[in-house]
């Protein structure tokens, strides 16, 4: 059966576990995952009556996040036009992306120096990751 964990006690390794209009309980020791349950997360699970037995995380929450922003369209960006912070908004760092443009027009120009240090980042690895966590091609 598949559900979500509803509540899950730390002190007492017990939780339930609703699924469509059946709630279940589980124990710890039926915890099957490596990671240790949270509230929200979606599972798998048999009953056993009330009881869930072999309890564990959709394979969704498994597998690592696929890259999908191209690291040297960053690059590009931020050199040609760093001094929006178009790479920033590229990669979904909005905010980011914001502070840079304001600091170019409050300094007449000087933020297109932070666009190329920032593409020397991107280059050298030491920046590698889009606002959602995952990796860049």
């Amino acid at each position: 059966m598949i559900g979500h964990i509803e509540s899950f006690d730390s002190d007492n390794h017990t939780g339930t576990i609703k699924s469509e209009t059946e709630t279940y309980t589980f124990h710890l020791d039926d915890w099957v995952a490596q990671v240790p349950p949270d509230i929200g997360d979606d599972v798998t699970f048999e009953n056993d009556g009330t009881t869930a037995k072999k309890v564990d995380l959709v394979g969704a929450y498994l597998t690592p996040p696929k890259a999908v922003k191209r690291k040297y369209v960053a690059v590009a960006l931020a050199l040609l036009l760093g001094f929006t912070g178009m790479h920033r908004f590229y990669l979904g760092y909005y905010k980011m992306g914001l502070a840079q443009l304001a600091l170019t027009a409050v300094t007449v120009g000087y933020g297109a120096l932070w666009g190329f240090i920032e593409a020397i980042l991107l280059l050298a690895g030491h920046l590698n990751k889009d606002a959602k966590g995952r990796p860049l091609k």
